[in-house]
């Protein structure tokens, strides 16, 4: 039979964020124990890091954060990620979210929601992101299937069903050929049937802005809130927020631009400041 039709209930945006159009600062991890660039970098590095950018981010003015082991490149698939990541991560979002004030998520590349609802469930996270929530594509990693099932289930074991899903519906690194014919739009149907909270469109990679197109589509096809989650700036987040519930964002507030650079506090005023222009 057919999933019953839920009555709508208030946007898990405005639910988790006090506001529509919310910005969501990306903290982007230095590599963790148990990654190729850690070299035996002391946590207190790591963390002092991940509170610096932080703190840039909360001074700017950003409604949260989201906490993400992007300095783990190589990404591993879920089934290879360790406990170590687990744990990094675990110490990283509860000093962030203790010393921010701020709302915060998290996200464990690649794709570990087991992980990420594990940390989220520890440090008092309330939202996770997941890049691959429902069917499969063919990712950096390898194929990557969509865990909805077992991350729901193990969502309910730990009792922590107040953790959101942010799914992304199209996700950026990878192939969509094991389901090209399926369109956008059932592809955003699908992370709402598997119930996530709040939809994600994104560019090809990190840093590159979301198709307008697409954003549309994705937003006309799901009644949940839709959030872009890269290549967000200061010249296109008007179009960007005209779209969609709010922006995940990175590289442009980052010190030239780039990813793993610390968050440039100008920039990151200027954005805000643009934001609360369009507000």
């Amino acid at each position: 039979m057919p999933k019953p039709v839920a009555v709508p209930g208030p946007s898990a945006v405005r639910d988790l964020f006090g506001r529509d159009k919310a910005v969501i600062g990306v903290v982007h991890c230095l590599a963790l124990p148990g990654a190729p660039d850690h070299d035996g970098r002391a946590m207190d590095e790591i963390v002092a890091r991940a509170l610096a950018d932080a703190e840039a981010y909360r001074a700017a003015g950003v409604d949260g954060l989201i906490v993400e082991n992007h300095g783990d490149i190589p990404f591993a698939k879920p089934e290879d990620l360790g406990p170590e990541t687990a744990a990094a991560m675990a110490v990283l979002t509860d000093r962030v979210r203790a010393a921010s004030g701020l709302v915060t998520g998290v996200n464990v590349l690649a794709n570990g929601a087991l992980h990420a609802l594990a940390v989220a469930a520890a440090a008092g996270g309330a939202f996770i992101r997941i890049n691959q929530w429902a069917n499969a594509y063919v990712a950096n990693e390898g194929i990557v299937e969509g865990p909805a099932a077992r991350a729901l289930r193990y969502r309910a074991q730990l009792a922590a069903k107040a953790v959101r899903i942010f799914a992304d519906v199209h996700v950026k690194h990878g192939a969509h050929a094991i389901v090209a014919d399926r369109s956008v739009e059932e592809m955003a149907r699908d992370v709402e049937f598997f119930y996530a909270d709040v939809a994600i469109a994104t560019g090809r990679r990190t840093g590159d802005a979301a198709a307008l197109s697409e954003l549309r589509t994705i937003a006309g096809a799901t009644s949940l809130p839709v959030l872009v989650g890269s290549g967000v700036d200061t010249t296109n987040v008007g179009d960007i927020l005209s779209l969609s519930d709010g922006v995940i964002i990175a590289s442009s507030l980052k010190r030239d631009g780039v990813w793993w650079n610390p968050v440039d506090p100008d920039r990151a005023h200027a954005f805000m400041a643009e934001v609360r222009r369009l507000r």
